[in-house]
């Protein structure tokens, strides 16, 4: 077991991505079933700004951030560009690749210009580790015209596992903060991790359904669950190691279906990157199809079943549906 340190991740790292200050590094529209079970658009902005002083073995959003704090007004003028650019949409993300309650990070000053350009929004939806939490959250929900939501990492329940990864969290900080939010009337939703570090394959879907028991537990109103993923150099080190290996998508669809049938919130599979995940040509985009409709319909649907590579988990709600074609779908 290597010894999980900052140190330890730092010097496992590529080189960071060139970035602008004055833009944000990416930004987009996707549909995403909203909490009154619409079907809506919604609006993404990767905000760039000084990097999160968190140093999680699994993260790899550092990528593309500052060594330094922006100018004051710097991250009202990202936002402001990637609207202008953007079709409208109901909802807005403002993820900044780390805490946007982090002073260092978005600077408390330009809270009332980021308030004044997303007014428009129904919901303005930011990230946050969960000790960061507290008086600037319920400044910037005060000067917002619709509702604030919070996406915090918990990552796993394993508080074992949780320990390792170096997030300098606890499972009680997130049950602090997630109780301090819906006691002002802030919706959670919680970033899970599918199969981090130091699991098996089984522990790793074992532990994601506790995980999303323990989100819903807290408070948190829906619950994203994150395959996980390698690119960032300490990932690689454990890999070397027999310590990480990322999830099956066999594993991912049982842990959303899962999710999914508790009908306690929003379960959504993550689908960045997805394909790396399919061992199969023959049944991959069948099944990443069918992800995305259960993340829009939030019902469980009949597994599709490969006879290429005998997909489909039994474990998994809904009856499998075999053709000749080699996968289908009821």
């Amino acid at each position: 077991m290597p010894d999980i340190s900052d140190a330890w991740v730092l010097g496992l790292r590529p080189a960071k991505n060139r970035v602008e200050p004055s833009r944000p590094y990416a930004f987009m529209v996707e549909k995403e079933r909203s909490a009154s079970g619409r079907i809506e658009d919604v609006a993404t902005v990767f905000i760039t700004n000084r990097e999160c002083p968190f140093r999680c073995v699994m993260c790899d959003l550092w990528k593309n951030t500052t060594d330094t704090t922006l100018p004051a007004g710097a991250v009202p003028e990202q936002i402001r560009w990637a609207l202008e650019r953007l079709p409208p949409a109901r909802h807005i993300k403002l993820y900044n690749s780390g805490n946007f309650f982090d002073p260092n990070a978005i600077r408390p000053s330009d809270y009332p210009a980021v308030a004044k350009l997303v007014a428009r929004f129904e919901t303005v939806i930011v990230e946050s580790h969960p000790r960061v939490i507290g008086r600037r959250c319920w400044e910037f929900r005060d000067m917002l015209s619709g509702d604030l939501c919070v996406a915090m990492g918990l990552e796993t329940a394993n508080a074992e596992v949780l320990a390792r990864l170096n997030k300098r969290m606890s499972l009680a900080d997130f049950e602090r903060a997630s109780a301090a939010l819906t006691q002002r009337h802030v919706s959670a939703r919680a970033f899970i991790l599918v199969r981090p570090p130091f699991m098996t394959e089984e522990e790793g879907l074992e532990w994601a359904k506790r995980s999303i028991d323990f989100a819903f537990d807290a408070g948190v109103e829906c619950c994203a669950l994150i395959p996980t993923r390698g690119g960032n150099g300490a990932m690689e080190g454990l890999a070397k190691r027999g310590l990480f290996t990322p999830p099956s998508l066999e594993t991912l669809e049982t842990a959303q279906a899962y999710g999914v049938s508790l009908a306690r919130g929003r379960v959504f599979a993550d689908l960045w990157d997805i394909e790396k995940l399919s061992s199969c040509r023959h049944c991959a985009a069948s099944r990443i199809d069918r992800l995305n409709r259960i993340n829009m319909t939030q019902q469980v649907e009949a597994q599709i079943v490969c006879d290429r590579c005998a997909s489909g988990s039994a474990n998994e709600p809904g009856r499998p549906v075999r053709e000749k074609s080699g996968c289908t779908r009821a």
